[in-house]
């Protein structure tokens, strides 16, 4: 199964991220927002963050979370490499982000996301599992 695939969306960029349940989803919308902004692959695992996020609904959950992670970025450099999800429901998550900090040296920024909104965003059943939509401001 594919993690996620990006779609065009006016001068904003789309994430279709999927999971085979819904705690894979959220972990996979790690990885979306961080492989689209580096070589996901270049971010050691090292450094740990816990993460805590509350949401009215899975759908606003989803997009505090991303915007949770996103702010360890811009606050203190910190790249997610992956986040494990150790407790979630329809309106708390709980999880641990395990990355390394931003170093020009080392990580390239291929594109550079300044929020993730509300405009769009979905969570659906598929066959396969979950789906889950978001669009990023770049």
């Amino acid at each position: 199964m594919e993690r996620y695939r990006t779609f065009d969306h006016t001068a904003d960029l789309g994430l279709e991220i999927y999971g085979r349940d819904e705690k894979e989803l959220f972990s996979n919308a790690a990885f979306a927002l961080f492989d689209t902004m580096t070589d996901i692959g270049s971010i050691a695992l090292g450094k740990k963050r816990t993460v805590r996020t509350e949401g009215s609904d899975r759908e606003d959950l989803l997009v505090n979370f991303m915007r949770e992670i996103l702010s360890l970025y811009h606050i203190e450099g910190f790249l997610t490499g992956r986040f494990a999800v150790s407790e979630l429901n329809e309106h708390f998550l709980s999880g641990e982000a395990e990355g390394e900090i931003f170093d020009p040296k080392k990580h390239g920024i291929n594109t550079e996301i300044k929020a993730v909104t509300y405009h769009q965003v979905e969570i659906a059943p598929t066959s396969d599992g979950f789906k889950g939509r978001v669009i990023c401001d770049v």
